[in-house]
């Protein structure tokens, strides 16, 4: 029974939400706290002293060590644990930082507690954890069981520099101009990627550039 225990680690610098989201947390007998912590400071104190969670939850804005250093920190020293960032930043630019720094995956601070804990189950058991930011399809590309052996061989060369530069910090505008295309055309790339490959947002086309190693950190 102890070895279907997933043992995880809060790390957010707001008391009150670490402690409202740790008793809600204890109702589910398959999940163990490891460790809290206000920042990713005081997360590697704890575990280079031994603390070791398979799952971290982790805030975006924290003082001393912010959720971006925090993940590409545990992705340089422990590879195998997994990230889930918590967050009230809706927008892509803070999503696709957390999924290049490390994430695994990303929930918003007001879902549901149920929401919560099926995230972190799912991070835990497939390295990855996807809502509404991408598909079924996307899903399953994740996964390995996508139905064909290449999806890469679905997209043109233009296509497959788009998706690499949707992995930048530049605007739709600054890659049409980056592209030497008009932005029109740009937008036609973007529509077709998102009819192909089932996918949603220009997160979901950065979360599939990085499965299919288009993005090298």
């Amino acid at each position: 029974m102890q070895e279907n225990i997933i043992r995880i680690a809060l790390v957010d610098d707001h008391h009150l939400f670490r402690q409202g989201l740790i008793s809600l947390l204890s109702e589910y007998e398959e999940i163990s706290l490891v460790f809290e912590a206000a920042n990713g400071l005081e997360m590697q104190e704890k575990m280079r002293a031994g603390a070791m969670p398979q799952v971290v939850l982790l805030d975006i804005n924290m003082p001393l060590a912010d959720g971006y250093a925090s993940a590409q920190w545990l992705r340089q020293h422990y590879p195998g644990v997994h990230i889930l960032a918590l967050s009230t930043f809706e927008d892509d630019k803070p999503v696709i930082k957390m999924l290049k720094s490390g994430a695994g995956g990303y929930l918003l601070k007001e879902s549901r507690i149920g929401d919560v804990v099926s995230a972190i189950k799912g991070i835990h058991e497939q390295g990855f954890y996807l809502n509404d930011l991408v598909s079924g399809k996307m899903l399953r590309n994740l996964q390995g069981h996508n139905g064909t052996d290449n999806p890469l061989a679905l997209l043109s060369d233009n296509e497959v520099r788009f998706l690499q530069l949707c992995c930048s910090e530049l605007t739709y505008k600054e890659i049409a101009a980056e592209m030497k295309l008009s932005p029109h055309t740009i937008d036609n790339y973007r529509q077709e990627l998102f009819d192909k490959l089932e996918i949603k947002s220009r997160t979901g086309l950065v979360l599939f550039a990085i499965r299919h190693e288009l993005y090298v950190p």
